[in-house]
């Protein structure tokens, strides 16, 4: 059946409109950037589908061009609007970090660092830096790969801080595997970026281990 044909209070574009975007599913959220369907498929079957096949939104949403156009009724235009709504998410959760310190807003921290990381199939190490009022100069991935001493180079983390201005950073990288207890490898990089920003007066408030599902700060886990 069309959506058209569906009951007035039951269409996602007038449900967000009189509800609110929380109310809808994701399904109905795709559907409102799909527009139109398939003969036979509504634009939320349509995209509830896409989800299905897909393994979910987040990872329907990391697909690349290829892998998302590979879809049923999926194109180069639809794939071009949602990563521009993905992006438009990154850079709303950005600018709300950006606007205050960033010891007033654990929450927004634990927030962007997810959106940076959470999905992603490989480990990425990365820095938030901040001024000496402890906002947001800017996020910087540094490593990509395996998470180990042969991979990350505290110099490399010491020579960006001094290069932005930073008064301290925030550590962060993601396990893929949804494991989100830190490695002996985590631990030991930790202390040895935590020494080397200690000689130039630069001080890291927190590493955040990143999974799907989960946050972990070694703040709050007194681990630093």
């Amino acid at each position: 059946m069309r959506i058209l044909d569906w009951p007035e209070a039951e269409r996602p574009r007038e449900r967000l409109l009189h509800q609110g975007a929380r109310a809808l599913s994701d399904a109905e959220l795709v559907a409102l950037f799909v527009g139109q369907g398939l003969p036979g498929c509504n634009a939320v079957e349509l995209a509830r589908r896409w989800l299905d096949n897909s393994g979910g939104l987040r990872a329907m949403l990391r697909q690349d061009r290829a892998e998302f156009t590979s879809l049923a009724g999926a194109g180069v235009a639809r794939y071009v609007l949602l990563q521009a709504a993905l992006e438009l998410g990154r850079r709303y959760c950005h600018e709300e970090l950006c606007r205050r310190s960033v010891l007033d807003s654990p929450s927004a921290v634990a927030q962007y660092l997810h959106v940076e990381l959470a999905g992603e199939t490989r480990e990425h190490f990365g820095c938030l830096f901040l001024d000496t009022q402890h906002q947001v100069i800017a996020w910087r991935v540094l490593f990509s790969g395996t998470l180990d001493a042969a991979a990350v180079y505290p110099r490399v983390v010491v020579e960006q801080a001094l290069k932005l201005g930073a008064g301290s950073i925030i550590l962060a990288h993601n396990h893929p595997s949804g494991q989100c207890q830190p490695s002996q490898a985590d631990r030991n990089i930790t202390q040895r970026i935590v020494d080397a920003l200690a000689l130039v007066d630069i001080r890291v408030l927190d590493h955040v281990i990143i999974t799907d599902a989960q946050t972990l700060s070694f703040a709050e886990r007194g681990w630093l």
